[in-house]
């Protein structure tokens, strides 16, 4: 006798439970994580966001691709053509079971549930100890033949525990101690192999997170998400989330931002900087900034002026580390070449390499670069260019215009908010690490009595000002 519809249903669900990992579809952040991964010049990945946003389970999904070998076809993260040995760590024990074994393999007494897929598992070995249903070692049988491991470590278990491996990934969830990361990235040297992060930073700049966000070590990258970037909340549960989180906490917990020495150094809620791009009239003048690159990024930024509501509208950034000059101006003239672009005074010192100033060597690649450094607006009757470069005074400005609703940024420009979140003060002074967007925009303000109108070139009969489109802005001009 056949089975029953019930039955057929039931039966389809149970297995449909085993296969968790083909139902993955990752949030853009998450996708980001994976894709850094395939990058040569990358071995240490942390994926820092706030609380119950995906950080673990995107970790635990790419766990199982590295040890089953089934990659999905939108895949452009690390691949090991092999099978796996690899390390997941947790702070205990408990912890351990209930987020990465449960991810990983399934609730207790579901085993198979999670993200290794059930027809994968070869075995399973129950660690000892006095925490009930938690396993040491799993057995993957890889697409490929050939058996994969990953075994779970506690950091409480010590240092010791975590020599003598060789693997091929390692994986942290939630901030390790430093020793014990230290031996993570130790355990992959041989192979090539990769270590990554997942947490929210509750400790704030503790040696691991500085060994990202300040050191910026060779070989590490930083993934960011916030709450806002997580899809499976609607706007009002967002808004009572955080205001569930005492308020100390609220920047960690809902944003991933690691509580940064002596306090922010800009703190208006940054859904109030937020605006979706929008059509910008071809009467508003423009104006570019770039922060010069040299053991840092070069960075630039591009704003529309709104002379009316003395507004500044952010509307596009660029941020690469590493560039040749070439790429960054033909990068800055796809934006618009006719943008004036203006820099600070470090642009005037020399290149160490070919003696030019560096300032000038834009301007001979078709930057329209503007004459003079960056200074603030002269005081009345005084020349241009006496108005001094003062940094907290710019800084005080860019406050006040925030503050106030009059500087706004394109809320898909994520590398710009990923450096506000983080620009922090430390003893009082600013400090000046990872803070290239926020530079440049700094420049863009204290000089935006420069800030110019497109105006078309004017072959014949003049055009009527309402058939006037601003290139610079596309479709949207």
């Amino acid at each position: 006798m056949g089975l029953t519809v019930e039955e057929q249903i039931k039966a389809i669900e149970e297995s449909l439970k085993g296969r968790a990992l083909d139902f993955y579809k990752p949030y853009p952040k998450q996708r980001d994580f994976h894709r850094a991964g395939g990058r040569e010049n990358v071995k240490e990945r942390l994926f820092m966001a706030g609380n119950q946003l995906g950080k673990t389970l995107c970790a635990s999904r790419e766990v199982a691709y590295h040890l089953t070998g089934e990659y999905p076809s939108w895949w452009d993260g690390r691949i090991f053509p092999m099978a796996t040995a690899c390390w997941a760590g947790s702070p205990t024990g408990q912890t351990a079971r209930d987020t990465v074994q449960r991810l990983l393999l399934g609730r207790p007494g579901e085993i198979g549930t999670g993200a290794i897929p059930r027809h994968r598992i070869i075995d399973t070995k129950k660690a000892a100890g006095n925490v009930p249903d938690l396993y040491e070692t799993i057995w993957v049988k890889h697409k490929l033949g050939g058996t994969s491991t990953i075994t779970i470590k506690t950091y409480d278990q010590g240092r010791i525990r975590w020599q003598g491996e060789t693997l091929h990934a390692v994986w942290f969830d939630e901030e390790p101690p430093a020793d014990i990361y230290s031996e993570g990235v130790t355990r992959v040297n041989a192979t090539n192999g990769i270590v990554f992060l997942t947490f929210t930073p509750l400790l704030g700049m503790s040696s691991v997170v500085m060994r990202f966000l300040k050191e910026r070590a060779a070989g590490t990258h930083v993934t960011t998400m916030t709450i806002d970037e997580a899809g499976h909340y609607t706007e009002e549960q967002r808004q009572r989330i955080i205001a569930m989180y005492p308020e100390h906490e609220r920047q960690a917990r809902a944003y991933g931002v690691p509580m940064m020495g002596s306090g922010r150094v800009f703190t208006t809620d940054e859904k109030l900087i937020m605006e979706q791009q929008t059509p910008m009239p071809a009467f508003w003048p423009k104006l570019a900034a770039i922060d010069i690159g040299y053991n840092h990024p070069t960075a630039c930024v591009w704003g529309a002026w709104d002379r009316d509501t003395d507004t500044v509208h952010i509307y596009d950034c660029y941020r690469v580390a590493k560039g040749l000059i070439t790429t960054h101006a033909a990068a800055i003239r796809a934006r618009g070449p006719w943008i004036p672009v203006v820099w600070p005074h470090d642009a005037e010192q020399h290149d160490k390499k070919s003696g030019d100033i560096v300032a000038k060597q834009y301007r001979d690649l078709g930057v329209n670069m503007h004459k003079e450094k960056a200074t603030h607006a002269p005081e009345r009757g005084k020349l241009e260019g006496t108005g001094g470069i003062g940094f907290e005074a710019g800084i005080m400005d860019m406050d006040r215009r925030l503050s106030e609703g009059r500087l706004k940024v394109a809320r898909h420009l994520s590398d710009w908010f990923e450096e506000y979140r983080m620009y922090h003060r430390d003893n009082g002074l600013v400090v000046k690490e990872a803070d290239d967007l926020m530079s440049a925009t700094r420049i863009l303000l204290m000089m935006l009595r420069h800030a110019k109108c497109f105006q078309p070139v004017r072959k014949s009969a003049p055009v009527p000002a309402f058939r006037v489109v601003d290139p610079s802005m596309g479709a949207l001009g």
